[in-house]
């Protein structure tokens, strides 16, 4: 296994794709967004650049990198020698669903189509290939040069011989692989967005402050990063539509998102990506200054 496909440029798809290049695999980065992908790779260049400043590579390394990667906007031709297809597109099942049967057509027999989905069925997901036994979830954390984790989800027909290639292929890639089976969420987003939409709830229903919860989860938890900082990390939409595939799947109240969430999807407040979620993010600061939202009437 040497050529890799990854379809998706944005903030997952390019860090896979700088994963896989700096491992020495060919890399077919691909997007229908020129744009999308010429910025994808502006950011693969910093963040290479950053490895050298701490000392991880050196100028030959990035390189190197760079030269395995090549960009195409035509899905076919970006997948045409194949051995893995890693998809990465938004968290939109039949966005998916679409991309699978048109790589099921494309690809051939052997090649093993996997998907970064962060909640959809993977079982679901393969049912509309021809292949079924050669689609499997591939769960990257984000950032993906960094996080050592990779979870690998099996749906109801991956082989025993493609889960165990995928398993061997993360831990070349400087990865932890753990292998968990298909269910709504999976492990991680299981666990995670029940405790980041409890979070929210508890600024919707005035318990504490943005600030007030971050800290207490810091602090007393031990978290890197507080529930809200992290839900505006993910972006809040992918955290709706995960939590939206919770409830649907488990049919149960607990996992229903919190009126304070879709009400900031609904204005386009992402976090992030859109610079203002529960926090407003300026562009070269590592300030964390809470929204206007939450401060009015505060002294």
């Amino acid at each position: 296994m040497k050529n890799i496909t990854v379809i998706g440029s944005g903030t997952m798809g390019n860090g896979i794709a700088h994963t896989f290049a700096q491992n020495g695999f060919k890399v077919s980065l691909v997007d229908i967004n020129s744009d999308a992908l010429q910025k994808a790779l502006q950011t693969i260049g910093n963040n290479l650049d950053r490895q050298i400043k701490k000392g991880a590579i050196d100028e030959a390394a990035k390189a190197s990198t760079l030269s395995n990667i090549s960009a195409y906007t035509d899905l076919k031709t970006g997948a045409a020698n194949a051995d893995l297809v890693v998809e990465a597109a938004m968290e939109n099942r039949e966005i998916k669903l679409n991309l699978f049967r048109q790589l099921s057509d494309m690809c051939g027999e052997k090649t093993i189509l996997a998907s970064n989905t962060s909640s959809i069925s993977i079982t679901q997901i393969a049912s509309v290939t021809k292949n079924p036994a050669q689609v499997i979830g591939m769960h990257f954390m984000n950032p993906v040069p960094v996080m050592k984790l990779v979870e690998v989800i099996r749906g109801y027909a991956t082989s025993d011989e493609v889960t165990n290639t995928i398993m061997d292929l993360s831990r070349r890639l400087g990865k932890d692989p753990v292998e968990v089976n298909d269910y709504p969420g999976f492990v991680a987003n299981r666990i995670l967005m029940p405790m980041i939409n409890e979070a929210i709830y508890s600024l919707h229903e005035g318990v504490a402050g943005v600030q007030e919860i971050d800290t207490v989860m810091r602090l007393g938890m031990a978290h890197p990063m507080g529930p809200l900082q992290l839900a505006d990390f993910v972006g809040l939409d992918v955290c709706l539509a995960i939590l939206r595939v919770l409830h649907d799947g488990f049919g149960n109240p607990k996992y229903a998102p919190c009126p304070l969430l879709v009400n900031m999807v609904t204005a386009g407040h992402l976090g992030v990506k859109s610079g203002n979620g529960f926090y407003k993010y300026t562009p070269g600061s590592k300030d964390l200054v809470v929204a206007d939202k939450f401060t009015r009437g505060k002294k």
